[in-house]
């Protein structure tokens, strides 16, 4: 156990629980709010801390105890019995964290290869998740989608959020960051008139949401073109030219919006978007000089891996990570997905106590 990380992150825990009691702060709400996250990120860490010295204190009161009168021997064993559990817990929560895990997301869903199959099978991925949304409590709120002539989706970008400050830090990202990839699905297409089984994909790409303070963009690496909106088939929805496409000239990264009725509120949600990308492509970055495969393969989400099937014949979902497979496939599109979502975070968790960081590439 480090304890020079453990003095660092409690005098860390105690300085933000000042910072919390000053009234001068409220008048800064972005503050309050990273203020907040990460206090609630190091609540646990404190309280593992204050048991864990309550325990050592206890089993040196029953020591004295002993040594005056042996009878109380058996309570220093019961008290000793309990410290191996309590400084475990205590190290696991002194490793390293994703940094990203209190913050909320945004995420993309794509149809790929299948045509209008693979358009519908991108909206029972969105239903998925906003129903897995609702079970933790969290605002699922639409940027800028595009619908398929048979009611799926081509192509969708979703905020999702906590409400209020995420308990322990765990935020949405430290859940649903595992979603990244292509998602392949097969079954009979309602198109389909021979009855024939066939296989489609569609990807999911989730990125940490970033606050305007995390990436500064300046004005002119930007070009901004507006048009007119389109709905499914390419007919025009608009009689103004509100839908807004926002190119940042470094990067290339182009991102378009046109889900909003006004031209202002389209910009403003390609912001969000684009703000997003940017992080995560400067996280990516600073994983690659770092060498940490794992966290590059996660925020990156690299498309040409397949990373789920969902099979509906035989009702099983499974996870190509992992080697995760159940045969309730029904469930968890109906919003159930702690039970492979729990398996890839253990898998992580024993991956990184192992000191290894390849975890999703197996």
């Amino acid at each position: 156990m480090s304890n020079d990380r453990l003095t660092t992150l409690l005098d860390e825990y105690a300085d933000l629980e000042k910072r919390m009691e000053d009234p001068s702060i409220h008048a800064d709400q972005a503050l309050v709010r990273r203020i907040g996250r990460r206090f609630a990120e190091l609540a646990p860490l404190n309280t593992a801390h204050q048991e864990l010295e309550a325990a050592r204190a206890d089993l040196a009161a029953a020591r004295e105890l002993a040594a005056e009168d042996p009878s109380f021997a058996s309570e220093v064993e019961a008290v000793a019995a309990v410290l191996p559990a309590l400084e475990e817990k205590l190290g696991e929560m002194l490793m390293p964290r994703d940094p990203n895990d209190a913050k909320d997301v945004i995420v993309e869903i794509k149809a790929g290869e299948g045509g209008q199959e693979s358009a519908l099978f991108a909206s029972d991925l969105l239903r998925m998740y906003s129903r897995y949304a609702e079970r933790r409590g969290w605002i699922v709120e639409v940027i800028d989608s595009q619908e398929s002539d048979l009611g799926g989706v081509k192509d969708i970008s979703v905020a999702v959020k906590t409400k209020g400050v995420p308990e322990g830090g765990h935020g949405v990202w430290s859940r649903m960051k595992w979603e990244g990839g292509v998602h392949r699905v097969q079954r009979v297409p309602v198109t389909e008139s021979q009855g024939r089984i066939h296989t489609s994909a569609a990807g999911v790409l989730v990125l940490p949401e970033a606050e305007d303070v995390e990436i500064h963009i300046e004005p002119g690496d930007l070009r901004i073109d507006v048009y007119r909106s389109s709905g499914p088939g390419g007919q025009s929805v608009n009689t103004t030219d509100s839908a807004v496409r926002i190119t940042h000239l470094p990067t290339g990264t182009v991102v378009s919006c046109q889900n909003e009725k006004s031209q202002l509120q389209n910009k403003e949600s390609a912001m969000r978007i684009l703000r997003s990308r940017l992080l995560a492509q400067a996280q990516e970055a600073a994983d690659a000089v770092a060498g940490d495969a794992r966290k590059a393969q996660v925020r990156t989400v690299d498309r040409s891996e397949r990373v789920r099937t969902y099979n509906f014949p035989q009702n099983r979902i499974t996870d190509h990570r992992i080697g995760y497979t159940a045969y309730n496939l029904d469930l968890v599109l109906g919003g159930e997905l702690d039970g492979v979502l729990d398996a890839l975070a253990e898998a992580d968790r024993a991956a990184r106590l192992a000191g290894d960081t390849e975890l999703t590439r197996r």
